[in-house]
């Protein structure tokens, strides 16, 4: 295993820093944040509040540096990505295993996700092109002529704050971090509470590959006790959040009319009709809703069976939950910990209510400190809260439905409109169902995910605002800038040249 240089991070060896200016600081509030294993509460780093005069100093040096990494041509902000992509495969392991410490999530997963985010890197590098501009002539509108000509190119925003959230920390900011810098703008990134030793090694990946002091800046602590100051702060051009829908609807409103790209909830429902493939339909299912113990935006949360399958498919589903394994990440079990106890107590609220209310409990409805078995219940109906509530846990409800209608009917009456899944052999109906689900993306014969990183990525609803993805994030990290040259007859430039920003 390659170690990673950790001597600048870091106070003691536990006690990690901020970064400003190509320089790790220590804060002057004389707080730390505690950051524990989810699996067996073990202290594995510190990291320190900035006080909000630090919070305008990292967000003014960022302001500074516009200039110089905008100027910087666009092949070598490409190849800078570059070499950060093959600097974050060399350290996936040690990273990988850090925030297998810190988020609790299984090894082999923990890694892919790092090197996932390489290929985001790589990916953005070579998408350098979308920032090509475009001329158009005049004359294709009525009343105009050739003498009038349009060129438009791409420009950077300037300073974009990134926000990603515990659940893949290094990957969902990451895959923000790529195409600002790309685009030209100076990043400040903010990592999660919860999460956030991984991400801050973005600082020594950056450095190390050659940007410039300045142009990349971490800012750590409580979204609660800064976030609002952050997001509302007047040097700040565009903010890009991933994490819950309460957090980014507030943040909406604080921010003002600051650029938005934001990655919110979601409660994805399975649709599966009778002739759907059972067996490719149970695998679907079953890794869509326990895969890091559901602690994903895009799980499968509710499943909504047809009469003539719902029967085998629970059976099915059954059998292949109470094979997945539960126990320690590092171990590689299927089902690890949740993020933190009041994450327990929310999922064992749900299951409550609806066992309250008439619910089956199929299996599960166990807990051991923050290991939560993987739970199934059937018989859940519309009363129940979670049929509406994004659980973020391993609970899966099967709620049974008599139509398509029915059950495009309780997708489209749900908050959320991240995606929804059809599974069927009938690919005709299987389109018709699509168009009238309100959601982002529609999975057909196959589980709700985000990805692959250059499809387009978005929510409807609660669920989010903008659309993510390489080229549509680095669309929406940059504004097209105008210049209309009015020539004379003869062809020739005339003084007058007017400059028009959209």
């Amino acid at each position: 295993m390659i170690d990673i240089p950790e001597s600048s991070i870091m106070k003691d060896g536990i006690n990690y820093k901020y970064y400003i200016n190509g320089k790790w600081e220590e804060s002057n509030s004389g707080k730390l944040i505690s950051v524990h294993n989810p699996y067996n509460n073990e202290l594995v780093g510190n990291v320190q509040p900035c006080t909000k005069e630090e919070v305008d100093n990292i967000i003014k040096i960022a302001r500074e540096n516009i200039d110089c990494w905008r100027e910087t041509p666009l092949n070598e902000r490409a190849e800078v990505l570059n070499k950060a992509a093959d600097l974050i495969v060399e350290w996936s392991k040690p990273l990988g295993y850090l925030l297998m410490k810190e988020i609790g999530k299984p090894i082999n997963s923990a890694i892919s996700e790092i090197t996932r985010t390489a290929e985001i890197f790589k990916a953005t590098a070579d998408s350098s092109l979308q920032l090509s501009g475009e001329t158009i002539l005049g004359d294709a509108f009525e009343g105009f002529s050739k003498e009038k000509v349009s060129m438009t190119y791409r420009v950077p925003l300037g300073v974009i704050l990134c926000i990603g959230p515990f659940n893949y920390p290094f990957n969902l900011t990451g895959s923000k971090i790529a195409p600002a810098l790309l685009a030209g703008n100076t990043v400040v990134m903010k990592p999660p509470t919860q999460g956030p030793l991984t991400a801050l090694h973005f600082g020594i990946i950056l450095e190390k590959v050659g940007v410039p002091p300045g142009v990349f800046n971490i800012i750590t602590g409580r979204g609660s006790e800064i976030g609002d100051y952050l997001t509302n702060h007047p040097g700040i051009d565009m903010i890009a959040f991933t994490g819950s829908s309460k957090i980014g609807k507030h943040l909406a409103k604080v921010a003002g009319m600051k650029p938005l790209l934001l990655e919110l909830g979601g409660k994805d429902a399975a649709i599966i009709l009778d002739d759907a493939d059972l067996d490719n339909t149970v695998k679907a299912i079953v890794s869509g809703a326990f895969s890091y113990s559901g602690q994903r935006c895009t799980a499968v949360k509710r499943v909504l069976p047809m009469p003539g399958i719902v029967d085998k498919l629970l059976r099915k589903v059954t059998e292949e939950t109470l094979k997945l394994s539960i126990g320690d990440p590092s171990e590689n079990k299927n089902i690890g910990p949740l993020i933190s106890s009041e994450q327990c107590e929310y999922v064992q609220g749900l299951i409550d209510d609806a066992l309250k209310k008439g619910a089956t409990l199929i299996c599960g409805n166990k807990r051991e400190g923050n290991i939560f078995w993987p739970t199934i219940l059937d018989n859940v109906t519309t009363d129940m809260r979670i049929a509406w509530e994004e659980p973020f846990g391993p609970v899966l409800p099967f709620i049974r439905i008599n139509s398509a209608e029915k059950a495009i009917e309780i997708s489209n009456k749900s908050e959320y409109g991240l995606q929804g899944m059809i599974f069927t052999d009938n690919i005709d109906l299987a389109f018709n169902i699509a168009q009238e689900l309100e959601v982002g993306t529609v999975q057909i014969n196959g589980k709700s995910a985000r990805g692959p990183d250059h499809f387009p990525f978005l929510g409807t609803k609660s669920s989010g605002l903008g659309t993510q993805g390489i080229k549509y994030s680095i669309e929406a990290m940059s504004r097209p800038k105008v210049v209309v040259m009015n020539l004379s007859e003869r062809g020739k430039l005339v003084k007058q040249c007017f400059v028009l920003d959209k």
